[in-house]
């Protein structure tokens, strides 16, 4: 029997138009796999168009707040209707980059130092020495994301994440290499090193051609190579994921480094552009765009 599948894109939140782009191409694979795909843009009318809709599973492209922080996942639920990715509260501890690292930090995977500070008291004085960030904790896609360096102006005039949230996350700026990992069904991929050619890896480079070299698989000491496959399998069990996710690492190996793979945050729902991560990993590992999202359609569920 053909399923009928509903893929959920857009919505209001500041990653849309990657939302956009990720749902497009997952429909797309699946009207070519031969599912009957709905397309929605969701908008707060989702649960009534659900309703009447009517669809055997839903593939959730969304991304951000509202779309996986645990907000639709719980409305999925209520409508009894299986979804692909993590459940409820693993998409809402994942989200929140406190909570998620407070359970990294207990199981022993270690995390920058970190602090939570209202943005109205941000400016009095340093949060933490630098070089530090200041970014939402409950947002992805390095939005809002800035790098305050010894030396750097700091103030409320500047643009910053500081004009649009009540409260900010201050963390220790780890320097070294950009890694991540994606797992798929509690097994880790591989390793990629993600090298912008000019800043850090903020959302222009990881959704502009030509911004990121990515090295696949990154080349590292073979033990810590399997120490960061470690962590991410760790990560993602430890919050209770399912269906796919994504680890983001650092890693200062150099002789100056600690050699020590610090988590950054878990994605619960990684981007299915044409640049994205876990694509390029599963492809690495043999499997096509389209085999990675029929698998993520069929690994669907509901209350787990």
């Amino acid at each position: 029997m053909i399923k009928h599948v509903a893929v959920l894109k857009g919505g209001w939140s500041n990653e849309r138009e990657v939302s956009l782009v990720s749902g497009a191409a997952a429909a797309n694979a699946l009207r070519e796999a031969g599912y009957k795909v709905t397309e929605i843009d969701v908008n707060r009318h989702i649960a009534q168009e659900l309703s009447a809709l009517k669809p055997d599973v839903v593939f959730n492209a969304l991304h951000g707040r509202w779309g996986e922080d645990g907000a639709i996942q719980g409305l999925l639920e209520i409508l009894n209707i299986p979804f692909s990715h993590s459940g409820v509260m693993a998409s809402a501890v994942a989200m929140n980059k406190i909570l998620s690292k407070e359970l990294f930090r207990a199981h022993g995977i270690p995390c920058a130092e970190d602090k939570i500070v209202r943005s109205e008291v941000l400016f009095k004085q340093d949060p933490l020495p630098r070089p530090f960030v200041v970014k939402p904790y409950n947002e992805g896609s390095s939005v809002g994301v800035v790098i305050v360096r010894d030396g750097d102006p700091f103030d409320k005039n500047q643009k910053g994440p500081w004009q649009e949230f009540d409260e900010l996350m201050v963390e220790t700026y780890l320097p070294g290499r950009e890694l991540t990992v994606s797992v798929l069904d509690g097994k880790a991929m591989t390793v990629t090193e993600l090298k912008p050619r000019s800043g850090f890896y903020d959302y222009d480079a990881k959704y502009k051609e030509g911004k990121t070299d990515h090295i696949i698989p990154a080349e590292l000491d073979q033990g810590i190579f399997k120490l960061i496959m470690t962590y991410a399998e760790q990560a993602h069990q430890i919050l209770g994921c399912k269906g796919v996710t994504r680890s983001d690492f650092r890693l200062d190996d150099s002789a100056c480094g600690d050699g020590i793979p610090y988590i950054l945050e878990i994605n619960t729902q990684p981007g299915m552009t044409p640049l994205s991560l876990v694509p390029e990993q599963a492809r690495y590992l043999g499997m096509t765009f389209g085999e990675l999202v029929c698998w993520m359609v069929e690994d669907a569920s509901c209350g787990r």
